[in-house]
């Protein structure tokens, strides 16, 4: 029962962590051998992340050969330890396709008021888009809002879209602030969804005067086209388009901001279009394998283990990379070969202690997690058991490169007296433990938490090499990722014997901020600390030839004031730079050591 938590937690960290542990010796080289030792050690954790990080893989991107071979090597070690397979024809893969690539095909064209447009250059479709063609009028419908709450923003309301095009301002008022209360409108695909429930026939996208260039042509991996065509016009087109309202954009957008109303009127104008993507498919696949639990009852529910294996290839544009310039192995040693180290040294463990398990064990490897939590998502909406059955799910992702022993345990708001239990497992190892509240995050650990599953994410940290080729295993930290290991394996042998299920109570929204989506408009170029008790937001790292490494900033430094406006943690420091606009040049108060020193930033 739970109200045995103290004594029964103290006896499951003290009974894992009075055996002995051997002392890693020099890491050994990369080998697809299968490992047999049950017991979590820093030479295996190590080991493993070699094998999955080394150039041999590539990179690991979803799709590639080598995605398939790291799918290998997991499956080999889960049946090595005897993790059974979960799916039903008995393989350990669950696999699906995805987008991998998007190009136009040949017959796109757009024609206004009889005028024919250039694709690429005076237009383009979006992703998303429906493919096929529509010719129609076209009606002016501002921000494309339909919000009901104290906003009251109802653009549709007088005028008739059935069949016709709709033209609409990307963003919305407050646009530059993460705390908008527009914020949750202004997706994209939101504003379409909001014009096909309107039944209308296409959407036209106008940006921002100052925003000069045509979106990306790139899939966002939803799994599911708009069912309309989508597409977003240059400002030179949009200027023309909107000419017979006597405004400019600039106008325009001024006016809907000021007053916060509607501003909707048709266009008078007839718009010719045709839509012609070509999608590229690729097979990716998760790799499922379960512990089943010895209680007759408890093992048909289930705690999920996962982390995910693939990474960003040789890098390049629009892979993710934070060098994309740079076509080179990004092997992903820390992102994420640490996280997939972790479940396999946890699954072995388990199954050497499978009688010691109530409920049944699930691990998995995740695919395609780089590109958009594809693999979680697919998993939670394609589940191969009931997904009211399972308790909890703990995600590892980025593990291996703890400094000065921090922890951040995410998730702990999803069921009540998270933070307290971890506090407690946590006497064993004396991490200096973080803690985050929301169930939502950039890792897999989302896809489940928009299924009312409690979830925690163990994570040591960003650093320089994110997304990097410069991402290795010989800078990971085995010693700490042996002991994360262990703490997670203690954490699920308990959970695995309580009596009672857990409880889920959402923290936080369930999907990400359209600000988060977008990005903010400046950045100083550091790495936040996100286990730092400290009042201010102290810095693991500044990035080099970033504003704040040109201003003078340092590791360690602690951010106090941002343009004369207080910053006492992460979230004050994200409003504040929420506030910001490029070319500015703003004062910023840091704390180093006992002094305080104001340098200027120049965005």
């Amino acid at each position: 029962m739970r109200r045995y938590l103290f004594a029964a937690v103290f006896m499951i960290v003290w009974s894992c962590t009075q055996a002995p542990q051997p002392t890693p010796s020099a890491p050994p080289q990369p080998s697809v051998a299968v490992d047999t030792n049950p017991a979590i050690t820093a030479d295996e954790f190590l080991h493993h992340i070699q094998y999955l990080s080394s150039d041999e893989l590539k990179g690991r991107r979803s799709g590639s050969p080598e995605d398939k071979t790291a799918r290998e090597y997991i499956e080999a070690q889960f049946q090595a330890a005897g993790i059974l397979p979960l799916n039903p024809d008995g393989s350990y893969e669950q696999p699906y396709t995805f987008v991998k690539s998007l190009d136009l095909g040949p017959d796109n064209s757009l024609a206004i008021g009889g005028r024919s447009y250039q694709v690429g250059q005076d237009y383009t479709p979006l992703g998303f888009s429906a493919t096929g063609g529509l010719a129609a009028e076209a009606v002016f419908v501002g921000y494309g809002f339909d919000i009901g709450d104290s906003i009251n923003w109802h653009d549709y309301d007088d005028v008739d879209v059935t069949g016709k095009w709709v033209v609409i301002f990307r963003g919305g008022p407050e646009d530059d602030s993460p705390h908008s209360p527009f914020d949750a409108h202004l997706a994209l695909r939101k504003k379409t969804l909001v014009a096909r429930d309107h039944q209308a026939g296409g959407v036209i996208f106008v940006s921002e005067p100052d925003d000069e260039e045509l979106l990306p042509l790139r899939y966002d991996q939803s799994f599911s086209g708009a069912g309309l065509p989508v597409i977003h016009v240059s400002n030179a087109v949009a200027a023309e388009l909107l000419k017979p309202l006597g405004k400019s954009v600039t106008a325009l957008r001024q006016e809907l901001d000021d007053n916060r109303a509607p501003l909707s009127v048709p266009l008078a104008t007839q718009i010719e279009a045709n839509i012609d993507l070509v999608q590229h498919l690729a097979n990716a696949a998760n790799v499922v394998g379960f512990i089943p639990g010895s209680d007759p009852d408890l093992k048909n529910e289930y705690i999920v283990l996962g982390a995910h294996f693939d990474h960003l290839g040789l890098g390049g544009p629009g892979s993710g990379s934070l060098q994309p310039d740079t076509v080179a192995i990004h092997n992903g040693a820390d992102d994420n070969a640490s996280g997939v180290s972790g479940v396999i040294e946890a699954g072995e463990y388990l199954a050497a202690h499978r009688n010691e398990l109530k409920r049944s064990v699930i691990l998995m490897a995740f695919d395609g997690e780089e590109l958009g939590l594809l693999g979680s998502k697919y998993f939670v909406n394609h589940p191969l058991v009931d997904l009211k059955q399972v308790d909890l799910m703990i995600n590892m992702d980025m593990i291996g490169r703890a400094v000065d022993h921090k922890l951040t345990i995410g998730g702990v708001g999803t069921s009540p007296d998270f933070e307290i239990y971890m506090k407690e497992f946590n006497r064993a190892y004396q991490f200096a433990l973080g803690f985050s509240q929301e169930g939502y995050g950039p890792s897999d650990h989302a896809s489940f938490y928009t299924k009312d599953i409690p979830v925690l994410f163990f994570f040591t940290g960003t650093h320089e090499d994110y997304h990097k080729p410069s991402d290795d295993w010989e800078k990971i930290n085995p010693e700490d990722g042996k002991k994360i290991v262990q703490f997670v394996a203690d954490v699920i042998q308990y959970y695995s014997q309580d009596e009672e299920r857990l409880a889920f109570a959402e923290a936080g929204p369930k999907e990400a901020s359209e600000t988060s989506r977008r990005g903010f408009k400046v950045t100083f170029g550091v790495i936040p600390s996100y286990v730092s008790q400290t009042t201010g937001m102290a810095l693991d790292g500044v990035r080099k030839g970033g504003p704040a490494d040109k201003a003078g900033m340092k590791k360690g430094d602690v951010i106090i004031a941002i343009d004369g406006k207080e910053v006492k943690d992460i979230y004050d420091y994200m409003y504040r730079l929420g506030e910001l606009k490029k070319g500015q040049s703003v004062p910023v108060t840091v704390r180093r050591g006992e002094e305080e020193i104001t340098l200027t930033v120049q965005l």
